[in-house]
This record gives structure tokens, C-alpha cells and sequence, in this order.
């Protein structure tokens, strides 16, 4: 089936996007980008992101929310889409704790909106970011796309759950292809500041000290961004019908290990400092990817040993 050719990104200009972005013109593609730049992180890293797309023929950018009627019905009646690929959102599960309406706001209200505009155009095709949240504090792992997932800890993850409710929902009414997918702790070059490896990758490197929350012993599932674009394709290329997909690398990592392995790469050793567990946070993720395996082809490639090498090569040319 032929790849689509025009394509709407929200969020292209954050870290996941910008990335996705490179690899859709790579192919050909036309790409819109809707991006607020909102300031939960410096703008200007955003605007770092989007710059080398600026000079593209097949690149459009629109500075707009997606929670903006107005906006969305002038690009949506203008752009001619065969695809939304929908990134934006509130990100960061300690944030949410303290700002949950703005995060209902934007991330349920802003994705039935972007839902309802595509269906009304007759767009057939809507890939929408999800997370790894979703699960909670789920004791049975892996954690795999069939699990009961009615006990989120945290606002963000809740509006992500509820997000993916409201997919299914446009999927039955309109016939649309949805896919969700939930991300498992993406990394890499562009990686946002306040996420872990970024973050202490800068306090191991100016010597500064690393917060660690808890005994060290809570394990994420790192996965990394060559291997998440790579899933996102196969699902646009091969998704038909509504499905959720598990895009991680199925090999979670205990924090301290993580240190050590940004140490290696620094040459530095980090200066730990103790601190609480922190409400909102789960023991661990651990992506059950046999789904995407066998309906689109996934297969993480890059290890946790290899990522963070590339991650700090990246960090090494371009830090301030």
C-alpha cells in the first residue's frame, strides 16, 4: 500500500516529532507541523528542532494549540490530509499532579478536537501518542496491551488512558484508523531537559548532584528514538482497523544502573544525592512488544549500553 503522502505532525516540534519529521521528508513526504511552543520546557530548544525544517519545500509549519477551533478548521479545510500523526500533549507525570485540569484540558479535550476535525474532513487515518503511564503501578510484567489499565497514578497518565477511550470511540462512529501507541520512556539526541537521562547526564558532567528517588531500584524501560520512529512508520505503513501497540525496547533498567552507565560514558562518576520516592512515579515499565513484533515488524535495535553512548556524544557536541 502506498505510503501517505501529506501528513499533519502535532507536536513536531518537540523532541519525538522533530525526529519523526526528519524521517517522513526522508521519504517524501509533505508535513505540516501544528506546534504551540509552550514554555513547560525552553522554547527555544523547539525552536532549535524545527530550524533545519524551515528550509524544506515540503515543510509547513503553524504556530497554533490544539485546542484552537479556529486553527484547526483553517488547516484542517486547507491541508488536504491523508494522515494525523498526534504527538502534542501536557507532557510529565510529577507536573500533573499539581496542574490536572490544564492536563485534562489539553490532553483529552485537545485530542477529541483534533479527532473531530479529521472527521469531518473525511481523514481516515490518526496515529495518537499514548504512554507507558498508562499501566500504573501494574504488578504482572511484562505489561502488555490486554492488561487492565483502570489504575493510573497520576493525571497525565489518566488523560492519556482517557485519550485512547476517546480514539476507540472515533474509530467505531466514523470508521477511522487509530492507532494508539504507548511510548515506553523514549531517549536520544533532542531528548527533553527535565527527562532522567538528559538531566543527569548535564549534573553528572558539570558535577553537580544527581537526585536518585528511592533505593535506586525502580526500572524503566528505556527505548531508543531510532527504534520508536522506526515502530511509528511500520504502524503507518501497516495499521488497519483500531489497536494499541506497546513500542519499548522490552528491557527494563534500574536507575542505578543507568547512572553508571552515564558515568561510563562521561568518564565521570556522579554525585548522588538521596531523596523520597516521589508520588506519581511507578517501580517499573517493561514493554510486552510480541503484539508490535507480529502485526508491524518491530524490533528494537539499539541497546541501553549503545543509546546512552550516542546520547552523551550528542549531549558532548552540543552543550552550552
Amino acid at each position: 500500500m502506498e505510503f501517505p503522502q501529506n501528513i499533519l505532525v502535532t507536536g513536531g516540534a518537540g523532541f519525538i516529532g522533530s525526529h519523526l519529521v526528519d524521517r517522513l521528508l526522508a521519504k517524501g513526504c509533505r508535513v505540516t507541523v501544528l506546534d504551540d511552543f509552550n514554555d513547560y520546557y525552553d522554547p527555544r530548544i523547539k525552536r532549535a528542532n524545527v530550524a533545519p525544517h524551515l528550509k524544506h519545500p515540503r515543510y509547513a509549519l503553524v504556530e497554533g494549540d490544539i485546542r484552537d477551533r479556529a486553527i484547526l478548521a483553517k488547516i484542517f479545510s486547507e491541508g488536504g490530509f491523508d494522515l494525523v500523526v498526534h504527538l502534542a500533549a501536557r507532557a510529565g507525570v510529577r507536573p500533573s499532579l499539581t496542574q490536572a485540569p490544564l492536563y485534562c484540558d489539553v490532553n483529552v479535550v485537545g485530542t477529541s478536537l483534533l479527532l473531530e476535525a479529521a472527521a469531518k474532513c473525511g481523514i481516515k487515518k490518526f496515529v495518537f501518542a499514548s504512554s507507558s503511564s498508562v499501566y500504573g503501578d501494574n504488578e504482572k510484567v511484562p505489561f502488555s496491551e490486554t492488561d487492565a489499565v483502570d489504575n493510573p497514578v497520576s493525571p497525565y497518565a489518566a488523560t492519556k488512558r482517557a485519550a485512547e477511550l476517546v480514539c476507540y470511540a472515533y474509530h467505531h462512529l466514523f470508521k477511522m484508523d487509530i492507532s494508539c501507541v504507548r511510548f515506553f520512556t523514549v531517549y536520544g539526541p533532542r531528548q527533553r531537559p527535565e527527562m532522567a537521562i538528559h538531566k543527569f547526564t548535564r549534573l553528572i558532567s558539570d558535577g553537580k548532584p544527581v537526585p536518585m528517588f528511592g533505593d535506586g531500584g525502580t526500572e524503566r524501560d528505556y527505548t531508543y528514538i531510532d527504534d520508536i520512529i522506526d515502530g511509528v512508520i511500520a504502524i503507518i505503513e501497516r495499521h488497519r482497523g483500531c489497536e494499541i501497540y506497546n513500542l519499548g525496547d522490552s528491557n527494563p533498567i534500574p536507575l542505578a544502573r543507568l547512572v553508571e552507565l552515564i558515568e561510563q560514558a562521561l568518564g565521570k562518576k556522579a554525585l548522588i544525592k538521596r531523596e523520597p520516592p516521589q508520588p506519581g512515579d511507578v517501580q517499573r515499565t517493561f514493554a510486552d512488544i510480541a503484539k508490535a513484533r507480529r502485526m508491524l515488524g518491530y524490533e528494537p535495535r539499539v541497546p541501553i549500553e549503545e543509546g546512552i553512548q550516542r546520547f552523551v556524544r550528542w549531549y558532548e557536541e552540543h552543550a552550552q
